[in-house]
């Protein structure tokens, strides 16, 4: 193609140009290598408000801009002058009543809830509609203009409704400036992935950049058009960067490691008997989201005043021993807000529940350091001995993730200072389960989440735990100012990472230094294609522990290349069949070496159910998200689909989120409207920018 003088840049944030920090560190790299005198002047076009793009400049996330566009077209900022340009504000208020406006959508007979105040401003009036057809749209526009009201109206991401002055859009603002800088169209290019950025797609003779990610009404608009459309595996900056690349603002993208990886994954596929990978349907993708609002649904029936429930009380019938689901379980709940954490600044609801959940959890931690596995709803007494009076060890290492989350998301400090000490008490009670300090913790039999299955000693789920959890404590010392202790906590984590791998990957290659022990016969396994489950000073266990495996490269355990082998070994087992995905391959059965005599209690651990090979939504959450960082983006739609179709299936009702199903027959048989089966689904969903 022939060389385009492309002088101005203008791009989306959420979606398009963040989304996935890597990509979006890599842009940032090679954007601030273009030389200053020739790069074509930088803009950001964006529905967020201008101290929060200054901030994610400020935390040097991303490169300097020439011009920042705000709220959805409602402000131009510039940069160099440090100044918002009042001649175009000027021009928005001819006809804008923001008051009346609001009142308007109020009196609507639809539910239409109003975004938190800090997504507003003087010229955006935000609200919630989720799901919205075409002719409601059309119904609050016929109102407003009805009023004598010449507002304009974005509708985005299937949720978002955006009331704006009838000059405000992305397209409009971008327009005003180029005439502002006697730039012609032509000398444009635009990036973007939702309906809100459609306005920039449409001006006479700019170029686009379109990730694969971007939403339907985007694609829709744009079909046909002479624009960059990136393949469905090429999200966020990286689609930003090739659309550079391909317009020629920039030569080269440097090559990582995983840049090969998507495609030859993709031939073992075909070449095993899968089917075609093919793009999802408007339909299947409107489904998905259909999926993603009911999860929220069914989160919200988790909120109690301690925090949140492992399933909904209301829902679910508890006699017997089920009575502990009447409580604040930690694992449950930090589980349930690391996969809610996108909806934080959404619906406060959500927000004080997560929070109400660490009170509960760190106001009951034992003298020594403890957090209990549960805490009752109904009298608030802690117990910190779980099922079968084993203690749940990998419960205090969930919450010390989570809360590591929840500080780096919402910068609460102060709370971060209330409970560092509670958490270097729990770090400190962790770590005396390495009592041979080789790194690994030793944990007794079911004293994990698989909490009525025999494992134990060092245990693949709960070291890769241990290495993250260490990595999560360092951060919380860094927010803190503690780098010397921050420093020795990362250092740590990287011998835990060490030994994890070469203990639990078996591989017939001499290792240096390596000990001798009864499990060396490990290496009758040959070259493993897996981390497996379980070792121990006399044995080991040989099976695949899903939930391990996929954590272990979600936290960086093992690389890509690793990651590669164990995704070949699950897609060819069928892991994900019939609905993604059992916990563990194979599965123990009567008279297997591995077997106990107490998996038959309340009938839980038979062949192909619970912690016996089911099927357990929240882990398929983590598989699609697996499958995602592997570059396979259009296998993960697909997962996510097929996922969401066993959500929606319930044992009395459409969408109830079961917390586990039948590992053969796919039929649901645990809890319903389960908080992490619920929180995962939309983790999940917003990884995959399937909503914004």
């Amino acid at each position: 193609m022939e060389s385009i003088p492309i002088r101005f840049f203008s791009s989306d944030l959420d979606g398009t140009l963040l989304g996935d920090t890597t990509a979006t560190r890599q842009f940032k790299k090679i954007w601030e290598q273009l030389p200053e005198a020739t790069r074509p002047y930088l803009c950001y076009n964006t529905g967020r408000l201008l101290p929060d793009v200054q901030q994610l400049i400020r935390q040097h996330l991303l490169p300097s801009s020439d011009y920042i566009i705000s709220g959805v077209g409602t402000s131009v900022y510039d940069c160099r002058a440090n100044a918002v340009l009042k001649e175009f504000a000027e021009i928005l208020e001819e006809g804008w009543q923001r008051e009346q406006v609001e009142q308007l959508i109020t009196q609507l007979p639809f539910s239409i809830i109003a975004q938190p105040a800090h997504y507003q401003n003087a010229y955006k009036s935000s609200w919630y509609f989720d799901d919205a057809t075409p002719e409601e749209i059309d119904a609050v526009q016929n109102t407003l203009e009805q009023a004598g009201l010449e507002a304009h109206i974005v509708y985005s991401h299937g949720r978002h409704l955006d009331i704006l002055p009838k000059w405000a859009n992305k397209g409009n603002a971008l327009r005003w400036l180029l005439h502002h800088l006697s730039i012609p169209t032509g000398q444009l290019l635009v990036a973007g992935d939702s309906g809100n950025d459609s306005a920039m797609f449409v001006l006479k003779g700019a170029q686009g950049i379109i990730p694969g990610n971007a939403q339907p009404e985007l694609l829709e608009l744009v079909h046909g058009r002479d624009h960059y459309i990136a393949p469905p595996h090429q999200v966020c900056a990286h689609a930003v960067l090739a659309g550079l690349q391909h317009y020629r603002v920039i030569q080269t993208i440097d090559q990582d490691e995983q840049s090969v990886a998507p495609n030859e994954l993709y031939d073992t596929i075909r070449t095993s008997g899968g089917e075609e990978i093919e793009h999802l349907t408007p339909d299947q993708l409107a489904f998905i989201r259909q999926g993603y609002h009911k999860a929220i649904e069914a989160l919200k029936r988790n909120i109690t005043p301690q925090g949140f429930s492992a399933c909904s009380l209301t829902d679910n019938e508890v006699i017997g021993t089920d009575e502990n689901y009447r409580s604040v379980w930690a694992r449950d709940g930090a589980l349930t807000i690391l996969g809610s954490l996108p909806l934080q600044n959404q619906d406060d609801d959500i927000h004080q529940c997560q929070r109400q959940t660490f009170i509960t959890l760190l106001e009951n931690i034992s003298p020594n350091g403890q957090i209990p596995a549960n805490v009752s709803i109904d009298n608030q007494r802690p117990d910190y001995s779980g099922v079968g009076g084993i203690a749940s060890v990998d419960s205090g290492m969930w919450v010390i993730l989570a809360f590591n989350a929840y500080v780096q998301h919402t910068r609460d400090h102060d709370f971060l200072r209330r409970y560092l000490g509670h958490l270097q008490q729990t770090m400190d009670w962790l770590s005396a389960h390495d009592s041979n300090n080789d790194a690994l913790l030793e944990i007794p039999e079911a004293g994990d989440w698989t909490d009525l299955f025999g494992r134990s000693y060092n245990v693949l789920y709960d070291e890769v735990l241990w290495y993250r959890c260490n990595i999560s404590f360092g951060r919380l010392l860094q927010m803190s100012g503690d780098e010397q202790r921050a420093g020795d906590y990362f250092r740590w984590a990287r011998v835990i990472k060490r030994e994890i791998v070469d203990n639990f990957w078996p591989t017939t290659r001499p290792k240096a230094n390596q000990p001798i022990s009864f499990a060396e016969n490990q290496f009758s396994l040959g070259d493993a294609r897996y981390l497996i489950a379980q070792i121990t000073p006399f044995d080991f266990s040989w099976r695949c522990d899903t939930f391990g495996n996929i954590l272990a490269y979600l936290y960086d355990v093992i690389d890509t290349p690793y990651a590669s082998q164990t995704f070949r070994f699950l897609w060819g087992v069928g892991i994900n069949e019939p609905f993604p995905i059992a916990n563990l391959y194979p599965v123990v059965t009567a008279g297997d070496k591995d077997w106990r005599a107490y998996y038959t209690v309340n009938l839980l651990n038979l062949p192909h159910h619970y912690h016996n090979g089911g099927i357990w939504p929240f882990v398929g959450g983590h598989w699609v998200r697996f499958i995602n960082k592997l570059g396979l983006r259009d296998l993960a739609l697909q997962e996510l689909y097929r996922l969401t179709e066993l959500n929606k299936l319930g044992i009395f009702n459409e969408w109830e989120f079961n917390e586990w199903v039948h590992g053969t027959t796919g039929r649901p048989m645990g809890k319903g409207y389960q908080a992490w089966s619920a929180s995962e689904f939309i983790r999940a969903c917003h990884d995959l920018h399937i909503v914004a």
